[in-house]
């Protein structure tokens, strides 16, 4: 049996790459993180710009995800995908354009910078990439860290949408109970159990099954597992390479984490469900199902 690999390995950055190319002119470096806290008003999230500012890989820009690059309309859901030329102007705003090669980051979890990577790979940009381990693992290896801003002049994207990144509620309902389509919760066990209500009802969406994004990543040097370790706990759940993946989180972030891996070992269906559970566990009319 042919040992699993990752197809896009160029996607997948390593520190060491990045220290050796900080000052190339095409590359832009941009760091992702945000913190989710929950209490008895639900989830709400901040940006780590203090933490940032206090210091971060040189040369970096800071993405505030809920700010910067999410859609911006009073009706819409906390890290919902704005249009592709919406968000191609705002990468364009800060620095990033046509045949840059974007390196992404996150702390304490990748899944910050995989958001960020689906929603690039969305309107069409190739050469992005994750730093794997990202900020715990820079500063762990004794690299620079800087507290000085980014200094990207303004560019150019030209956004090229890739049908089928993102999934919708509607298209998330009529997929349960279908055939070909294995739908993937990336939320930690206890949630898919239906044992945590944060995110509104308790539950999952009937008939999905669990691959918490936390479990495909080192606990300790948040670095990619490998790929033999990611393809099995796909293969566990039933997760068929030639089928349709839909991926769901608590609102379209964590499942990014899964979707990228997912690609990286050759399922070539995959979407997310944009707004997840914010949307799903709070309308009334969604059906949800709990462990008995």
């Amino acid at each position: 049996m042919t040992e699993p690999t990752f197809l896009y390995p160029e996607a997948i950055m390593s520190s060491e790459w990045l220290a050796a190319h900080l000052n190339d002119p095409d590359v832009r470096i941009f760091e992702c993180t945000m913190y989710l806290q929950y209490g008895a008003d639900g989830v709400t999230a901040r940006n780590a710009r203090p933490e940032f500012d206090a210091g971060h890989i040189p040369g970096a820009g800071y993405f505030d995800l809920q700010c910067d690059l999410s859609d911006q309309s009073p009706d819409s859901f906390r890290f919902a995908m704005p249009s592709p030329d919406v968000l191609a102007a705002k990468l364009g705003e800060m620095g990033i354009g046509d045949g840059h090669r974007v390196v992404l980051y996150s702390r304490d979890t990748l899944q910050w910078s995989t958001r960020v990577w689906w929603m690039l790979h969305a309107i069409g940009l190739e050469k992005i990439s994750i730093l794997d381990g990202g900020f715990h693992t820079w500063v762990a290896e004794g690299r620079p860290v800087s507290a000085a801003p980014a200094n990207y002049p303004p560019a150019s994207v030209t956004a090229r949408p890739r049908a089928g990144a993102f999934i919708d509620k509607d298209e998330v309902l009529d997929a349960i109970d279908a055939e070909g389509i294995c739908t993937i919760n990336a939320l930690t066990a206890d949630i898919h159990r239906g044992d945590d209500e944060r995110y509104g009802r308790a539950g999952r969406i009937p008939g999905s099954v669990n691959v918490p994004a936390a479990s495909l990543q080192n606990a300790d040097s948040l670095k990619i597992n490998s790929p033999a370790e990611v393809a099995r706990a796909f293969a566990n759940i039933g997760a068929e390479q030639n089928g349709r993946v839909i991926v769901y989180c608590g609102g379209g972030v964590a499942a990014t984490l899964d979707a990228f891996l997912l690609r990286q070992l050759g399922y070539n269906d995959i979407t997310v469900y944009d707004n997840s559970m914010t949307e799903w566990a709070n309308d009334p009319e969604m059906p949800m199902e709990v462990d008995s």
